[in-house]
């Protein structure tokens, strides 16, 4: 691995990148309210990463973006950078089918096995390139991302439109250094509990509590949600229930859904104290109106230890003490980014990290604090 100096993502992006709520960062595309009668799309409705909904939202912003950065040029076909084969692989599929345009995508994932690519079918047969090292984008002895592109006659112009995934492929790349950005959410995790219950914080209580819930074996409860999942520690962090008589009514199906875990919690939050209840009725608030990132507390820390893991060692660190430490930007997407930039085609980011752990607050931005595609961080690849 070798270090190629301090950057960030908005040198290829700009500002054109949503994060989940859909709502795009450069101000001269149209919000998602001005976009939904032209989309069909319910009224307060937010469509996740893998839905055909999200799908005509991004084409949409796209044909927006394109009439701003080459008036008069269509959009004629396609191409994805992304680290999952299913959630990355099926919102592809989804931008072409919403599009009506062909496609290509790279799904990258590197691992300690012998270099390799293999190529797949998408739903409705689009081609996925798929491959574990991220160095395949652009250097794989003639059988680079680069070259089946060639191979496919897709030639990177101004009829390009370029998706790039941002969380675990331009930053932290699946298998090199994404485990910094789980750290750093683990950490935002932590610190909100902790900040909340004070004096009363056991570590080593909590860290039982949420490495056990962070598994697999918890998802059908907590729905993968690491909201949730901040909240319950938060909950049998203050002693209100007993963590394993928690986790035996979840075992034996006595408590199902987080909901029900919630709406427990609610009728008995005057046990809670007045900051955790009002915190509680926060968050319960939001679950309601069907927030999927209802615990704002814990996203805006997210923000803050995500950001706190970018650039912030010497340039002088070893490259593999940044890899194990910081969250940095993969050379090779970059590499790529810049090129087809330069030749014209329209690159646009996707992220469905949520907007309180991806954008600053207006007091945090005076402060010099900036959105995560505007934080300066190392750039760090096999090239």
């Amino acid at each position: 691995m070798k270090y190629f100096g301090r950057t960030t993502v908005s040198e290829f992006l700009d500002d054109r990148v949503v994060y989940r709520s859909l709502a795009p960062v450069d101000r001269r595309l149209p919000t998602l309210r001005e976009l939904r009668a032209e989309i069909g799309l319910a009224e307060d409705y937010i469509p996740r990463k893998s839905e055909a909904g999200y799908a005509r939202v991004i084409v949409a912003l796209l044909r927006h973006a394109q009439a701003l950065l080459a008036p008069g040029v269509e959009i004629e076909h396609l191409i994805f950078i992304g680290d999952t084969r299913l959630n990355d692989g099926t919102a592809f599929a989804n931008i072409c089918q919403a599009g009506g345009w062909p496609g290509l995508a790279f799904i990258g994932s590197e691992t300690g096995e012998p270099a390799s690519v293999k190529i797949e079918q998408a739903p409705g047969g689009r081609p996925l390139y798929l491959a574990n090292r991220w160095a395949a984008l652009v250097d794989f002895d003639g059988n680079s991302f680069v070259d089946f592109c060639a191979r496919q006659g897709f030639a990177i112009d101004a009829a390009t439109a370029v998706v790039i995934d941002l969380d675990k492929t331009t930053l932290g790349a699946r298998g090199r250094n994404a485990q910094v950005i789980d750290q750093a959410r683990v950490q935002a995790v932590r610190d909100t509990v902790a900040d909340l219950l004070g004096s009363t914080f056991d570590a080593g209580a909590f860290q039982a509590v949420y490495d056990r819930l962070n598994q697999v074996a918890y998802h059908p409860f907590t729905t993968d949600n690491q909201d949730y999942l901040a909240y319950i520690c938060l909950v049998l962090g203050s002693g209100l229930f007993d963590p394993q008589s928690f986790f035996d009514d979840v075992q034996n199906g006595r408590l199902k859904t987080f909901r029900q875990f919630i709406a427990q919690v609610d009728a008995q939050v005057q046990a809670l104290g007045p900051e955790l209840a009002q915190i509680h009725r926060e968050i319960y608030a939001n679950v309601r109106a069907g927030d999927p990132t209802p615990f704002k507390t814990f996203r805006r820390n997210e923000y803050l230890t995500t950001t706190g893991r970018m650039g912030n060692l010497s340039d002088s660190t070893p490259v593999e003490m940044l890899l194990a430490n910081e969250i940095v930007i993969t050379q090779e997407v970059r590499t790529l980014a810049l090129d087809w930039k330069q030749r014209g085609a329209l690159l646009f980011g996707l992220s469905d990290k949520p907007d309180e752990a991806s954008l600053p607050t207006t007091e945090q931005a005076a402060g010099g604090h900036r959105a995560i595609h505007r934080t300066e961080a190392h750039a760090i690849g096999e090239l």
